[in-house]
């Protein structure tokens, strides 16, 4: 099952026959995807953070994005490379692998051995092979600020670099990072980050605790939201309050909320990984300028989690586990910046998937 499936309530009793077609019409949709070799259903062609580059020494590492295997490693210079995690002459998982003293990747199997751009550069035992037609697939990598980025179209290059943030890349701010694992589809858990009506509740006793203090059982929320060439920034008020927060999408799966504390830097990033249809990869980067000695990073990554556990369980809860369509559930004025992002996913991400990568040979 892709990472974009779904499933919706009828709005009206289906008959035995209309939900016999409909199991027809799904199994040939699965069967027809199959065939067809697609992959990043539902997230394909898009640059997304993956890790921190920190993380990838001298090893090769293997990290799941949108339902495909992904591994990653450091070449003989140093720079990052990202193939498809699967050797194209009997599948075996590449990251089980080695790197030799050339920066190639060794497959434990058969000990073929790709460079990271994916060329076949050894198959032992076979000299004459034609290795020209037995690469690996590479993906596009890039290391902006202290993260590894992969663009997900296999064997392709990305027709544009990524963008960050100013705050995940400023010299000026320090930076905390640290990871959750949470059992959902990937876009509940990035609406849930665009969601300013749930702080005073779910966030009651943190980043939610200013808002309920000035709420009234009358109170009203007005969230604005304006589109930029990246995505769009939403402000929301209580009754007309005036609030400097500033809460900013990034397509397709990073979140950044500046908080207002008068001349300082604070940002909150949540990057949204995708793992598989069930499995989404957290990371949240907190930003700053001030008290940025080492040894209070940890009070900041533990304010940070703290913030990210408290979403956990809700957001979990959430059915069907994939946001559904925009119209498919009932949505009010404060939901402006989530109805955003239902339009954005079904309209730009979810109809679409990667071309396969090569056969194997």
């Amino acid at each position: 099952m892709g990472i974009g499936s779904r499933c919706t309530a009828p709005s009206k009793p289906v008959t035995i026959a209309e939900r016999l077609c409909s199991a027809a019409a799904a199994a040939g949709a699965q069967a027809e995807q199959a065939l067809s070799g697609a992959v990043f259903e539902g997230f394909a062609n898009v640059w997304t953070p993956l890790m921190a580059a920190r993380r990838l020494g001298s090893r090769p590492v293997r990290v799941e994005l949108a339902g495909e295997a992904v591994v990653l490693f450091r070449g003989r210079d140093g720079s990052p490379s990202a193939l498809i995690d699967r050797c194209p002459h009997r599948g075996a998982a590449l990251s089980l692998g080695r790197i030799d003293a050339e920066g190639r990747i060794e497959c434990p199997y058969h000990g073929w051995r790709f460079d990271g751009s994916g060329t076949n550069c050894l198959t032992p035992l076979n000299p004459e092979a034609r290795r020209e037609r037995l690469g690996a697939t590479p993906l596009p990598v890039q290391q902006v600020g202290d993260l590894l980025w992969v663009y997900t179209a296999p064997g392709v290059k990305a027709p544009r670099d990524p963008v960050a943030s100013e705050g995940l890349t400023d010299p000026d701010l320090t930076r905390v990072y640290l990871e959750r694992h949470w059992a959902c589809h990937w876009t509940r858990a990035m609406e849930n980050m665009l969601d300013s009506p749930h702080l005073p509740f779910v966030h009651r006793r943190t980043i939610g605790r200013p808002l309920r203090r000035i709420m009234r059982p009358q109170s009203s929320m007005q969230v604005s939201w304006e589109e930029t060439d990246w995505g769009g920034r939403a402000r929301a008020s209580i009754d007309g309050g005036d609030n400097r927060a500033t809460l900013e999408f990034h397509r397709p799966n990073m979140m950044a909320l500046t908080i207002p504390i008068p001349g300082r830097r604070l940002q909150i990033h949540a990057l949204v990984i995708p793992v598989d249809a069930a499995g989404t990869r957290l990371i949240v980067a907190g930003s700053r300028d001030f008290l940025r000695l080492r040894l209070l990073n940890p009070l900041f990554s533990w304010i940070n989690g703290r913030i990210a556990d408290e979403d956990k369980p809700v957001v979990e809860s959430t059915r069907p586990s994939e946001i559904p369509q925009p119209d498919e559930e009932h949505s009010l004025g404060s939901d402006q910046a989530t109805l955003q992002f239902r339009r954005y996913y079904y309209r730009s991400l979810r109809p679409f998937a990667a071309a396969p990568p090569g056969e194997p040979a």
